[in-house]
């Protein structure tokens, strides 16, 4: 088995609720769900981590139960979770206020016909990569 969750530990190969980091689980859940940010969430509740350990936090869903994992959050209380998330980020999405995209220079390439011709590949390679010519397009940002 991978990474165990924060929240549980594994004793004699079982799975089991770390009572402390449970709570604060339980907390991140309720905090984001009442409005505060990921990283916000995290910190009121004791346990202060960048907003994507706090998103995956939210999205997993082993805090709910499984075979594995014993239930540290009710399922309703992890779909209220993503279901404010989803609503976030589509919000986000529709307000432009995502992260800035650094723009990537276009270029043109253009390859004169070749000439010669060479029976080492490494040569031949090595010739064909010196006709490619070019040209830098207007970026767009």
């Amino acid at each position: 088995m991978g990474h165990t969750p924060y929240g549980y530990r594994i004793e004699d190969g079982v799975a089991v609720i770390n009572k402390n980091e449970a709570e604060c689980v339980r907390r991140i859940f309720d905090n984001y769900i009442n409005g505060m940010s990921l990283s916000e969430s995290a910190k009121s509740a004791g346990h202060p981590i960048v907003h994507s350990s706090v998103k995956r936090i939210l999205t997993r869903v082993c805090y709910c139960g499984d075979d594995f994992y014993p239930e540290i959050i009710e399922r309703a209380t992890f779909q209220a979770a993503n279901k404010e998330l989803k609503r976030r980020t589509a919000s986000m999405k529709q307000t432009g206020k995502t992260r800035r995209k650094i723009p990537k220079p276009e270029t043109e390439f253009m390859l004169s016909s070749p000439q010669m011709h060479y029976d080492d590949p490494y040569k031949q390679a090595e010739y064909l990569y010196s006709l490619i010519e070019s040209k830098v397009v207007k970026c767009q940002k």
